[in-house]
């Protein structure tokens, strides 16, 4: 009779009790992974409307489900009776030394979700940034990677991209092509002017707006100098730049316009010859 009011008693005071704290425990946390991906699909279904890049939109979503599965987690411990006060506290302690530990990462982390966010480039753009130029390939988490001109991919680490100077020359539809265009002393100026404007207008990649500049911008120590200013789309940028610099020349050669090259003229005075021509007959005596 006594084991039988022990068992009865004990099936009362904890079985029972702790039957229905598990089937609560448990229907919190299904019922709370539930909520968590009908949050986690709005989420993404809003998000998706919006101009923030794709990658970044899931890396949210991974990093939103993560914690809200957590305190799901958290919340159905407690539901057990377990002290999650000492099991949140260990977290952030986990948390703080695995922080210290991968801050190089975790600072290339939010270098790549602020280059994500605020979209200096893009993939395709031809940028300087992070030490290196090249063609975006793609922006990661952690990395982006660059194709170089002569082909080679470099991977370079968000965090230096962010913190460094970015120059993208693919931002804008038009680029000034800058150049410098030297001729002698000796030649036509004018007619060196007007020859490089007929040239220019002629090329049907030089736009009319904004208007062409060729000015004089420097009197060197073997030449005189011009900047040519043409303005161009940036796909044609370099092939004007480098068709303009090899027909010039050609045509400077046609119309008898020279490009000189450094030189330096060497004036020897009569009396210092003689003295030179006595140090020597000295020398061989």
């Amino acid at each position: 009779m006594i084991e039988s009011v022990n068992v009865a008693e004990l099936i009362e005071t904890y079985l029972i009790p702790w039957g229905i704290n598990i089937v609560l425990a448990l229907l919190i946390f299904v019922i709370g992974r539930l909520v968590v991906g009908l949050l986690i699909n709005l989420f993404g279904k809003v998000m998706g409307r919006s101009k923030w890049d794709s990658m970044l939109i899931e890396f949210v979503k991974s990093i939103l489900g993560a914690v809200l599965t957590l305190f799901v987690v958290v919340a159905s411990l407690d539901q057990l009776g377990v002290d999650t006060t000492s099991l949140v506290a260990l977290l952030g302690a986990a948390g703080l030394a695995i922080g210290l530990s991968m801050k190089d990462s975790l600072a290339n982390f939010a270098a790549g979700v602020m280059l994500l966010v605020f979209r200096p480039f893009k993939a395709g753009d031809y940028v300087e940034a992070g030490g290196t130029a090249g063609t975006v390939n793609s922006i990661g988490i952690f990395t982006s990677t660059l194709t170089t001109p002569d082909n080679k991919v470099v991977i370079v680490p968000n965090g230096a991209i962010y913190s460094d100077n970015i120059t993208n020359y693919s931002a804008m539809e038009t680029r000034r092509v800058d150049m410098v265009v030297g001729i002698s002393y000796d030649s036509d100026l004018r007619k060196a002017k007007q020859i490089m404007r007929e040239m220019l207008e002629a090329d049907e990649r030089v736009l009319k707006e904004p208007a062409i500049t060729i000015a004089v911008s420097e009197l060197a120590d073997s030449s005189v100098n011009f900047i040519v200013r043409p303005w161009a789309k940036v796909a044609d940028y370099w092939s004007l730049k480098w068709d303009f610099t090899e027909a010039v020349k050609l045509r400077f050669d046609e119309e008898g316009i020279v490009i000189p090259y450094p030189q330096m003229d060497v004036y020897l005075h009569k009396d210092d010859a003689e003295n030179e021509d006595k140090q020597e007959t000295k020398a061989q005596q």
